[in-house]
């Protein structure tokens, strides 16, 4: 009869296969496995119960029953039940077939521990088949399994080797538990840990551990036949000394063979960044082609303040994301997709892209220069052919209108200069009254054009100059505080948008703010000039963009500048960098 400790382990494995079968009938495509492990967790449990109670041949029969066809069978069918390839259907029928015959030559232990083997290695070889050939999802709840699988082999294989008894019973029922939560996990849950990396440390692991122990025992064997004799307590230790010098180097080798094995060729670092840092260029499609096919990655995109601009092969599932140093005012990153069996990206891939990402920063730095200035350039174009429009409209209708009125009243003029002479000279009058305007509008087009206060004055005394003249709306003076470094001189343009731009704040602190105070301050930076108006009043409401402000904007953006205009605790603040150039 079974002792109570292991009847208590195989109670914990029927229940974790039953529970786990139970929890799994929620997925359609898992129902078929998930309905074979709940039966099989039910047979074991009701052997253990049957064994505590009485023993004899049933428990033994409900045990071959639950594990060796149901729970194999279950194992055959997970993650989906396919038949129609030979190889399933062949897997099948080996699997079904043993634990058939398990079943009806229940009471012969050799024909039982024959179909073990028949089993176990029918399940190895179909498992290993669907991974290659497996989806995405169905690979992953596949290697949890096998992961599963693997740690029942390592207790299998240790076990005999220890005097463990009763113990090494529990410790393998214990380990078989583990089977039917990994299936629940492989569906549910495969991403919880990177099951690639637990698997190719378990593989390496057992290899190495098997390795270890046939080399010690060849040595011990090797002693023994040479000497004659069972190598006393301290040949064994200098043997199983010099013997586990090896374990170390046997897992460093081992775990790049299983890697490779199991998951494919990864790239060498330092080669696959010289081959991305060759193709990074102006182009990011290409640059990113060149990381996917460096590093083995099934999708790369660049995006840039949240939107992708770039990308490189099928997105999948689970991505890694990388920022890119792009400035103050904007946000990069370069998202990498995982490689099938991946949940991060391993040293030597982010090694890689820590020497690419700031390759890449610089190329969308470039890009969004690129795009500004084609931006300031259409801004530009835009202003110059709005600034001929008004001054066609204006020279045709305004000035164009009036000499032409000049025109005709000359033509009167010499019509009534005999006969009339005194209808000519109220003519004479108006016409000089026609000229006089046609002046005046003449000197407003030019003063559009450029203020002459600029030519006459210079910048600085032009600005005192209009700013004596501002007036709050109850006729109170606006205070000006004006400094200024010594400005060398600026471009033409460079001059009258800053003139229009002082004049049109100082404009609006008179005309909105509480205050009658303003200080403008024109700073000389390194090829820019910095210019700020504040006051120390409120307008009472939060600013809105009127005419005004989207005028001063316009100007410093017509020479790729920037302006900013906002209401602050201490009272308003208009401030504008315009770039010099050199």
């Amino acid at each position: 009869m079974t002792a109570y400790p292991a009847l208590l382990a195989l109670a914990v494995l029927g229940m974790s296969a039953a529970v786990s079968g139970l929890a799994l009938l929620g997925v359609r495509r898992v129902r078929p496995s998930a309905v074979l492990m709940f039966l099989a967790g039910l047979a074991i449990i009701s052997g253990a119960i049957l064994e505590a109670t009485g023993g004899g041949y049933v428990p033994r029969l409900a045990f071959i029953i639950g594990g060796m066809l149901l729970a194999p069978l279950a194992l055959t069918a997970y993650p989906a039940l396919t038949w129609r390839h030979p190889v399933d259907f062949v897997s099948l029928v080996v699997i079904g077939g043993s634990g058939v015959l398990a079943v009806v030559w229940a009471e012969s232990e050799a024909a039982v521990i024959t179909m073990v083997l028949v089993v176990g290695c029918a399940l190895v070889a179909h498992t290993w088949w669907k991974i290659e050939r497996a989806t995405d999802p169905d690979r992953w709840a596949l290697k949890w399994m096998a992961l599963a699988g693997s740690l029942v082999g390592i207790i299998m294989f240790i076990t005999p080797f220890l005097p463990l008894g009763t113990a090494g019973e529990v410790i393998a029922y214990l380990a078989m538990s583990t089977v039917a939560p990994a299936l629940y996990i492989g569906v549910r849950r495969p991403e919880v840990v990177d099951v690639r990396g637990l698997m190719v440390r378990s593989v390496v692991f057992v290899t190495a551990v098997v390795g270890y122990v046939a080399l010690f025992m060849a040595v011990e064997s090797l002693v023994e036949i040479l000497g004659g004799r069972v190598p006393p307590p301290g040949t064994l230790a200098i043997i199983g000394a010099v013997a586990a010098t090896t374990f170390h180097p046997l897992q460093v080798v081992l775990r790049a063979v299983v890697d490779e094995l199991l998951f494919g060729v990864r790239p060498d670092p330092l080669g696959a960044a010289t081959r991305v840092v060759g193709h990074i260029g102006d182009d990011p499609v290409l640059a990113l082609r060149a990381i996917r096919e460096a590093l083995v990655l099934p999708y790369a995109a660049l995006r840039l303040d949240g939107s992708t601009i770039a990308e490189s092969g099928a997105e999948v599932t689970h991505t890694r994301i990388l920022p890119l140093a792009l400035g103050p005012d904007r946000s990069g990153e370069l998202a990498v997709g995982l490689r099938p069996g991946d949940l991060t990206l391993s040293a030597g891939d982010s090694h890689v892209l820590s020497l690419v990402a700031p390759l890449l920063a610089q190329t969308l730095r470039a890009r969004a220069l690129a795009d500004e200035l084609r931006e300031s350039r259409g801004q530009a174009i835009t202003a110059i052919e709005e600034e001929r429009r008004r001054l066609r409209r204006d020279l045709h209708d305004g000035l164009g209108a009036r000499l032409s009125g000049i025109a005709f009243t000359s033509d009167a003029l010499g019509n009534t200069l005999r006969t009339d002479p005194s209808g000519a000279e109220d003519l004479l009058r108006t016409l000089r009254q026609e000229t006089v305007t046609a002046l005046e509008d003449i000197r407003g087009l030019v003063y559009a054009m450029r203020p002459p206060a600029l030519d006459e004055l210079g910048l600085v005394t032009a600005l005192r100059q209009q700013a004596l003249a501002l007036r709050a709306p109850d006729g109170t003076a606006l205070r000006v505080d004006l400094r200024a470094d010594r400005l060398q001189a600026l471009p033409a343009a460079v001059e009258v948008a800053v003139y229009r731009i002082v004049l049109e704040a100082l404009t609006n602190v008179a005309r909105h703010s509480t205050s009658t105070n303003a200080a403008v301050s024109l700073t000389l930076r390194e090829q820019a000039l910095e210019i700020e108006i504040t006051d120390d009043g409120s307008t009472g409401t939060p600013w809105q963009t009127g005419v005004g402000m989207a005028s001063m904007g316009e100007r410093a953006a017509e020479l790729g500048g920037t302006l900013s205009a906002e209401s602050t605790p201490k009272g308003g603040r208009v401030h504008a960098v315009l770039p010099i150039p050199p």
